[in-house]
């Protein structure tokens, strides 16, 4: 009988660690927020979060375009070496 108890301690005490990291687990999480929603700071969160997002890719959007009219620049100035400013040379020093 005592053999019993002991087992049920044991098992109780094991089960109490267990049972703590699988209720903090992300899958329950999940399962809790879908059941009751999330918490409004975390949407809030999100909205921040996704507005700082939509900034940046315009700000990439733009450095794509002016990198784009950088390239077209150069490209028709290697092409057509005819074109290109007369180099201006500083006079030498002596004169």
């Amino acid at each position: 009988m005592l053999w019993i108890v002991g087992f049920l301690i044991l098992l109780v005490a094991l089960l109490i660690p267990i049972l703590a990291i699988v209720l903090d687990s992300p899958a329950v999480r999940n399962l809790l927020e879908a059941r009751h929603g999330a918490p409004p700071g975390k949407l809030e969160d999100l909205t921040h979060k996704v507005s700082q997002l939509e900034d940046q890719v315009d700000e990439l959007g733009q450095a794509v375009e002016t990198l784009k009219e950088e390239s077209q620049f150069l490209h028709q100035l290697l092409e057509n070496p005819e074109q290109r400013p007369a180099s201006r040379r500083l006079p030498p020093s002596g004169a």
